[in-house]
């Protein structure tokens, strides 16, 4: 199997990471930033994850993103597959994503790795 790396972002901090795949989250799936309870939380807390996971779509799109790395990586060309995915300010949708897609990949049989770049960066106010 492949290696794959994911990197987890924010739009609102920086542009968007190189990647051979870029899922852009911010407009089709709900924000848990509205929730004032869930705004300082992150990926890291259980209720961030129930709420990502439990966006209607969002289990669809971890499975077709994993297709699309398999497509990748059955490519002919050898090397590491790059996922960026990105939500606002990367706390909470991204990162949730990148590990249920990291889950999914591994139990593939893929080396996974998995950075989230603007995690633990401050909440932006909006």
């Amino acid at each position: 199997m492949s290696t794959v790396e994911i990197v987890s972002f924010g739009y609102l901090h920086d542009a968007p990471p190189a990647a051979h795949l870029t899922v852009d989250l911010r407009h089709h799936f709900r924000d848990p930033h509205v929730a004032p309870e869930l705004r300082y939380m992150t990926a890291n807390d259980a209720p961030v994850r129930a709420a990502v996971l439990g966006t209607p779509g969002i289990t669809d799109l971890v499975e077709a993103t994993a297709m699309a790395v398999e497509a990748f990586a059955s490519g002919p060309s050898a090397g590491t597959v790059t996922v960026a995915d990105g939500c606002a300010g990367g706390r909470h949708r991204a990162p949730t994503f990148a590990g249920a897609l990291a889950e999914r990949l591994a139990a593939a049989g893929h080396q996974v790795s998995v950075r989230h770049r603007d995690l633990d960066k401050d909440v932006i106010q909006r």
